[in-house]
């Protein structure tokens, strides 16, 4: 065996079902025995915060050295959770969000033998040759896979092209079967700040969904469909795919440099105000204009700019809706959030699976209930997202205390619209956005036709009118 060949398994992903369980096991039971030492440190004379401070501390530390290191499913849930940490209690998300926001854009990469066994398995052994330079120091190491700086000679035109090649980890897949059947486990972390929460559909519908993202050639295939739409668009960007390089484990696209969600939270207000309207109008823009979502909604996908534009990466979790679940979605908004009638969105909801027919409970009671979800959007005037703002909307779009809540639920193309929408909400509270949604959101909804209300809106009715 070479030494390359033992680097390579060395580096390996743990895909033991038995091994990834164990290690997963001990993120609580590591709580559990901290906070046994901490009664003793109590008992000696040691004050609760000092050491609850403490012990919160070193779990956070182990939460982004466990999931990291494990990749796969288990750190495609710690990314999800770094989306809600701006909106959890503080006592909560505090000693966390530094750990958990490290999950957006970074983990710790594998070895760059691992690195060239999949370009050469995937490219062929002159893979080298095909590139004009390639880094092997990874920009960035996600859950899947981990992205390197390369550049090519474009087909076309012969000139040499900045590219960024994101190569998945070798025995992924394997990592990911495992952490499937241990997602229920892995839900019970979101109860620590949302103690009503029942996360079984978002755990199915990662189970269902993230196996999607194993396949770079499906990704690829979304990410150009994406570009294609939002080619020439002022403020949303998304990088071309290069085909000849890319394979269903390599995918190589075009690079786009700018800031990170951390550079971007050090500008001035109106630069986040921007942003924000920006990502705003990408979510809904590509739902109604292309009844797709973007499906993974964390800053570490997003590259952003100094005039507003956004760039959007990771297209592997993409959500196709169909016109029947587009229909149902559009009247449920135009009924909650357009013409206030609530006892036509009560009907809505109990034709899309989400109340119970004929449930004893008030239809005020069910606006007031359901229609949390649309108040940003519900009156023309100007609102600041806060994370305190949308820290109130998304636990209250999670809490199971209300009499209603036994006669609801979340149909599984719904608990997806939720997520994005909910990952959103946090982003924008956490950018501290303000603008009047309300007329931004008239100029998508298809059903309202409204004029632009900022300049970004009224560049992208140009752009609209150009893009047909």
């Amino acid at each position: 065996m070479s030494s390359d060949e033992k680097n390579v398994k060395k580096d390996s992903l743990q895909t033991s079902t038995k091994v990834r369980s164990a290690r997963l096991a001990s993120l609580p039971l590591s709580l559990a025995g901290r906070s046994a030492v901490g009664l003793g440190k109590q008992l000696i004379g040691q004050s609760n915060a000092l050491v609850s401070s403490e012990i919160q501390e070193k779990t956070a530390r182990q939460v982004f050295q466990v999931l990291g290191e494990l990749k796969g499913g288990a750190m495609k849930l710690g990314q999800a959770l770094s989306v809600f940490e701006s909106v959890l209690p503080d006592d909560v998300a505090g000693p966390y969000r530094e750990s958990l926001t490290k999950l957006q854009d970074s983990a710790p990469p594998m070895a760059i033998e691992s690195v060239h066994q999949v370009l050469r398995e995937s490219l062929g052994d002159n893979w080298r040759e095909r590139f004009a330079s390639f880094d092997d120091e990874p920009a960035a190491a996600a859950s899947i896979g981990q992205v390197h700086r390369a550049v090519i000679i474009d087909p076309i035109t012969g000139e040499e092209r900045a590219v960024a090649v994101k190569v998945q980890y070798p025995g992924v897949d394997k990592a990911i079967d495992a952490d499937l059947r241990n997602a229920d486990f892995l839900g019970a972390l979101l109860q620590q700040g949302f103690s009503g929460l029942d996360p079984s559909d978002m755990v199915q519908e990662v189970k269902e969904r993230i196996r999607e993202e194993l396949d770079y050639s499906r990704e690829a295939t979304n990410q150009q469909l994406f570009a294609d739409y939002y080619r020439g668009h002022p403020y949303i960007s998304v990088p071309e795919v290069m085909p000849t390089f890319s394979t269903s484990r390599v995918l190589t696209t075009e690079l786009v440099n700018g800031m990170s969600f951390a550079e971007l939270m050090q500008q001035d207000q109106e630069q986040k105000n921007l942003t924000g309207e920006c990502l705003f109008r990408f979510v809904f823009r590509s739902l109604y204009g292309m009844h797709k979502f973007n499906g993974d909604p964390h800053p570490g996908n997003y590259i952003f700019h100094e005039d507003g534009r956004v760039t959007f990466l990771d297209f592997g979790l993409v959500k196709h809706f169909s016109d029947s679940e587009m229909n149902t979605f559009i009247s449920m908004v135009k009924s909650a959030a357009y013409e206030s009638d609530i006892p036509a969105f009560r009907s809505v909801l109990e034709n899309a699976g989400m109340l119970q027919r004929d449930a004893p409970v008030e239809t005020a009671d069910v606006g007031t209930y359901f229609g949390r979800f649309y108040e940003p959007v519900r009156e023309d005037q100007d609102i600041t997202w806060t994370p305190e703002y949308s820290s109130g909307i998304v636990r209250h779009t999670f809490d199971r205390s209300s009499p209603i809540a036994q006669y609801a639920t979340v149909p599984k193309p719904f608990v997806f619209i939720q997520r994005i929408n909910l990952g959103l909400y946090a982003i924008l509270g956490e950018l501290g956005a303000s603008g009047n949604y309300r007329r931004i959101s008239q100029e998508i909804w298809p059903f309202a036709d409204g004029e632009p209300s900022t300049e970004m809106g009224r560049r992208e009715a140009e752009w609209l009118a150009q893009h047909g």
